[in-house]
């Protein structure tokens, strides 16, 4: 089988004016919504799958933008003709979170209310708002039912989401490194972040874009705590362990000694000049508020007891942010409700970014549950 990366790929802009109304009680009046498609709709339009993105990420899945260097879509070893999720036999489907920094409505827009841009007071958002506008994309689209979402982390939370309150409008959930809410842990991690950037000085409430500043220290620290979160203790060892930037010890506490501090760094600093500090905090609060079982009782199984779909999850042995219980938990809960339901927990040792990387055994995996799905349409 060929594969062959997408090629050149364009966003597309939908507007929405009919209310948008938000699990917090406020709504949005109007708005819009960036998305991409690969592949073709075909005639039943029963070949629809939706990719839900993560934190950091974007509606931008596969392919390249003209004229911009190193602008390959965030899951382009996936997505595309002859790759585990083939475009050839699959219409997929990216679109840009609500609240996010790359073009649908955000804090860096323009409030209709005020005219003035929202910053702060863009309202809190959360993963049943964004999959609710989702569905109005797909409305849109003339998709009724897809045949599969996909999502890892946020992403796989995302899935869970549309299968638990959108249960007819998909045969299959592919949720990989995720969990059915965040830990205590998780949380502490995402305030310690929040409050990074909170604290900035040029973070003035939320409206910096007035005073015309970045909270970039803020930003930086930030996602180096992300970044170490993401990563596992073997693959921090193996790439840095204690190498030091020079042969002799500088003995600062405030210069760069180590490899890995240099590498934090240049994460945090890259990270700070295309994100938004806005979107980060709603993002995170996001993270913060999926938890379906609460409207159960914290009872799980029943939570999953309107589930119709069948399921996938995966879960990486070194991920100690959405560690394999995590997925376990959700597999106990659909097996209790006698759901169609695979697992599958891959020995890799890249810690929680594994989902986004090529590990043979994970892609040979989704590679033939999407085989399977293809087979079903057949």
């Amino acid at each position: 089988m060929a594969v062959a990366d997408i090629g050149q790929v364009s966003p597309q802009t939908m507007h929405f004016n009919t209310p948008l109304p938000l699990r917090s009680g406020a709504q949005l009046a109007s708005y819009q919504l960036v998305y991409e498609t690969y592949g073709q709709l075909n005639a039943e339009c029963s070949n629809a799958v939706l990719v839900c993105h993560a934190l950091n990420a974007s509606h931008h899945l596969a392919g390249s933008y003209a004229g911009q260097e190193n602008s390959e879509g965030w899951w382009n070893n996936l997505i595309g003709p002859g790759k585990p999720l083939d475009t050839d036999k699959f219409f997929v489907i990216g679109i840009n979170n609500l609240g996010s920094c790359f073009g649908s409505t955000g804090p860096m827009h323009t409030n209709p209310a005020t005219g003035q841009i929202y910053g702060a007071d863009f309202p809190v958002v959360t993963v049943q708002d964004w999959v609710d506008a989702q569905a109005r994309v797909l409305d849109e689209l003339g998709i009724q039912q897809l045949a599969a979402v996909l999502g890892g982390s946020l992403g796989g939370m995302q899935a869970l989401d549309w299968s638990l309150r959108y249960p007819e409008r998909m045969r299959h959930c592919i949720a990989i490194a995720t969990a059915p809410a965040l830990s205590a842990q998780n949380i502490a991690f995402n305030e310690v972040a929040r409050r990074a950037i909170i604290t900035d000085p040029d973070f003035h409430g939320g409206h910096f874009y007035a005073h015309g500043v970045v909270p970039k220290r803020g930003l930086r620290v930030a996602r180096m705590i992300g970044h170490i979160t993401y990563l596992s203790d073997d693959v921090m060892e193996s790439k840095f362990g204690r190498q030091m930037r020079a042969a002799e010890l500088g003995y600062s506490t405030q210069d760069i000694e180590f490899q890995i501090e240099s590498y934090l760094r240049y994460q945090g600093d890259k990270f700070s000049d295309y994100f938004d500090a806005n979107t980060y905090l709603l993002i995170t609060r996001a993270l913060d508020y999926f938890d379906p079982a609460r409207e159960h009782g914290g009872d799980l199984s029943r939570t999953f007891a309107s589930a119709r779909c069948k399921y996938l999850l995966a879960s990486f042995t070194t991920d100690w942010r959405f560690s394999p219980a995590r997925s376990r938990e959700i597999v106990k809960a659909l097996l209790d409700n006698k759901r169609d339901v695979s697992y599958a927990e891959i020995d890799a040792p890249h810690g929680h970014d594994a989902f986004l990387l090529e590990d043979p055994r994970y892609h040979g995996l989704l590679r033939a549950y999407f085989q399977r799905i293809a087979g079903e349409q057949a």
